[in-house]
């Protein structure tokens, strides 16, 4: 099992969203940001694709629900799932929320999101 505590990163900064929050502890450092994402009891991030950067999410804590190209599964601590290039994708939680290493290779901007469906009307 990953533990996660075990990673020395830099302290980072917290951007709130209606369904959690995420750090973001590095920023397109040599092609790669890194980012931890905690999404709240039974709350999901919006269905979306990126076209200049793939991720790989890793999940630390609870249970993360993913999408992917209209396919769902469950990770549990230590479990991942990689997000390609322009994949249709949604990351939720369960009722005991989640905790989720995020780590993007390509171009990191929130620019780069295109929302294809979403709970919070930001379409």
């Amino acid at each position: 099992m990953l533990n996660w505590q075990w990673f020395d990163l830099p302290p980072g900064s917290v951007t709130k969203r209606p369904w959690g929050q995420f750090t973001t502890y590095i920023t397109n450092g040599d092609g790669v940001t890194v980012k931890t994402i905690i999404v709240n009891p039974d709350q999901r991030l919006s269905l979306q694709y990126h076209s200049r950067r793939s991720e790989r999410w890793i999940c630390l804590e609870g249970e993360a629900i993913v999408e992917l190209n209209g396919r769902k599964s469950t990770l549990r601590p230590g479990q991942e799932a990689n997000v390609p290039i322009g994949a249709k994708h949604r990351l939720s939680a369960g009722p005991l929320g989640t905790k989720v290493l995020e780590i993007s290779q390509g171009l990191f901007s929130e620019d780069d999101i295109v929302r294809l469906e979403d709970d919070y009307r930001r379409v």
